[in-house]
């Protein structure tokens, strides 16, 4: 149950804007992070296009234009990075011995879901960071600056997740493009109704509280959410509720066929969300 201090909170109060403290001055896409972390930007979301990723892989989305199959599409995909990376024969994209050749996007996810708060993870908050400019705020424990030691502890494992490997955040950028594209292909909306489960509130970083369901909070800048309410509150029992705009999926269940679909599972990016309470209040 939230505190009395937040119930009593000033609703003229408007929170729009990315606190300063949770973004980077500068990132790698069309926004800056603190449009793109904004609760406006959660009401009314826009693409979110990587720097150079369409015109360097031009090609590859050319390609899947001409294929009206969901799986096909997928094929073409894992295809197209096994041979833009050499995934499958690293030692032709330089690959020595002590080199991390094995360190793919896909063992990345599959990292993420078994754990979010190791090694792998930490290197996909790390990209987001650098992509999308939304400094990472939790991983193992709460981050409330640059110089803490849960800092400190994140940033050796993500140097650790990216050191000798094969183009890591370039194959995110491109798993990212890729999602967003298929997102285009199977809906005309912007926004796509989730579920995350919690155990406490202290969990959150709850800037404002409309009313007893009704919630802002500044979400970390990855997180786990799913599609379903019941599977949402296996992991928690408060359940939350948002609106989340397609533009900030890294992942969901049927992008690839095959692949990592078992825990029904979306990637969500970060930033401000109005949220709705559906249990545990």
């Amino acid at each position: 149950m939230l505190n009395d201090k937040m119930l009593k909170t000033n609703h003229n109060q408007v929170i729009l804007s990315l606190p300063s403290s949770a973004r980077l001055p500068i990132n790698r896409c069309n926004l800056p992070a603190d449009i793109l972390g904004s609760l406006t930007f959660q009401q009314h979301p826009a693409d979110l296009l990587l720097d150079g990723v369409n015109t360097l892989h031009h090609g590859l989305f050319l390609e899947l234009d001409k294929c009206a199959d969901v799986r096909e599409r997928g094929q073409i995909f894992m295809n197209y990075m096994q041979a833009c990376f050499q995934l499958a024969t690293p030692e032709e994209a330089g690959a020595v011995a002590g080199s991390r050749y094995k360190a793919t996007y896909l063992r990345l996810l599959r990292g993420w879901m078994f754990d979010a708060e190791e090694q792998e993870a930490a290197v996909l908050k790390a990209w987001v960071e650098s992509r999308f400019g939304l400094l990472t705020r939790y991983h193992k424990a709460r981050i409330s600056d640059f110089d803490c030691e849960p800092y400190y502890r994140y940033i050796a494992e993500r140097s650790q997740g990216l050191y000798n490997t094969n183009a890591l955040e370039m194959q995110l950028d491109l798993l990212y493009s890729y999602c967003q594209y298929e997102l285009a292909q199977r809906s005309s909306t912007q926004h796509l109704c989730l579920y995350r489960g919690i155990n406490h509130f202290n969990e959150l970083e709850i800037l404002r509280q409309d009313s007893k369901t009704q919630i802002i909070t500044l979400l970390n800048n990855l997180n786990s959410f799913t599609n379903q309410y019941e599977r949402a509150s296996e992991f928690g029992d408060i359940v939350l509720k948002a609106q989340v705009p397609y533009s900030k999926i890294l992942w969901f269940p049927e992008l690839l066929h095959g692949r990592l679909q078992g825990e029904q599972e979306y990637i969500v990016i970060g930033g401000l969300y109005r949220m709705t309470i559906e249990s545990g209040f």
